[in-house]
């Protein structure tokens, strides 16, 4: 008796919904927070450790790489911040419903996207 069921699921092949996507991205903003608070905890300890690591640690944050990996981990840290504060509405019974979901989802977006933006225009 030949099995019909499927070996490998293509996941590419599903469509997933708004909500669904930034519940997503909000277990992986919390992962790139974890990385990136070591780094941010590393680049602290390396500044308070003396005037020579103060200013190798000023002269590495001039850098455009690493600007942008900062930049990285404040978009992380705001829209996991944003998603975060819709959890908790929702834990208090707001936009528990399938249309409540959706609208919540597109504000977690354009609120992230907007303060993202002027995360990026402060750190430059």
């Amino acid at each position: 008796m030949k099995d019909k069921r499927p070996v490998n699921l293509d996941l590419t092949q599903f469509s997933f919904p708004l909500p669904a996507l930034t519940s997503i991205v909000h277990r992986v903003t919390g992962v790139i927070l974890f990385v990136g608070v070591a780094i941010l905890m590393y680049i602290l300890d390396l500044s308070l450790s003396g005037e020579e690591g103060f200013n190798s640690v000023k002269e590495c944050l001039d850098g455009v790489f690493v600007k942008l990996i900062i930049w990285g981990v404040v978009s992380a840290l705001l829209f996991h911040l944003v998603a975060g504060i819709k959890h908790l509405l929702m834990d208090c019974g707001i936009g528990e419903t399938l249309e409540g979901g959706e609208f919540g989802a597109k504000v977690v977006i354009a609120v992230s996207v907007v303060l993202i933006l002027l995360a990026g225009v402060w750190l430059w």
